[in-house]
């Protein structure tokens, strides 16, 4: 069963990166940069200070915070050295075609589960949750598949490392909307009340 089911993801990480262009390969590597996000980041900041009293915005990114070290220990610091699956770029994977990266980059040895998945995907699912909106939700999670797309696409990740990480991120990010759900309402977080 085990064996079917990577023979299938490698079937289809070898399709899914084989499609690409030359023209495509510098929009990929922006994308997956993690720093290339920054402006939407600040976006958001600036329509959280204006929907939220200054301290439900801290408590939410307090949320954040933790949302994303869940996230990203969980996939760097646990699964990738306890699985040890090899990332497709690495020769140790030994796979009988040739796998399309950009700039020869392939990142760390093993590839199981992809932090950019969980991260993306954790922080799509608690801004879903958050602004309770069908197309912001959308926007969120189509952003989300997109980075984690970039991952194949550059030879860095298996698809099954991509819907690994994807469902940490969504489990965390369920987790966490809850946690600032829970303790939004606290006076503490509570702008004062004006007479």
């Amino acid at each position: 069963m085990i064996e079917t089911l990577v023979h299938i993801d490698t079937l289809l990480f070898q399709w899914l990166n084989g499609l690409h262009a030359a023209w495509l390969d510098p929009v990929m590597v922006f994308l997956s940069h993690k720093l290339s996000w920054i402006p939407a980041y600040l976006l958001l900041f600036i329509l959280l200070i204006q929907r939220e009293h200054w301290k439900r915005v801290l408590l939410f990114l307090l949320c954040v915070g933790l949302l994303i070290g869940l996230t990203d220990q969980t996939t760097s610091s646990f699964l990738k050295p306890s699985v040890k699956r090899y990332r497709p770029c690495h020769l140790a994977a030994d796979l009988d075609f040739d796998v399309h990266t950009v700039n020869n980059k392939c990142g760390g040895k093993y590839g199981f589960a992809s932090s950019h998945a969980a991260n993306f995907f954790g922080l799509a699912t608690f801004l879903a949750m958050y602004f309770r909106r069908r197309k912001l939700s959308a926007l969120f999670f189509s952003l989300a598949a997109l980075v984690a797309y970039t991952r194949i696409y550059l030879g860095v990740h298996f698809p099954g490392d991509i819907l690994a990480g994807a469902a940490i991120g969504c489990v965390f990010g369920i987790l966490l909307s809850r946690l600032y759900a829970i303790l939004a309402p606290f006076p503490i977080f509570s702008p004062p009340i004006t007479e």
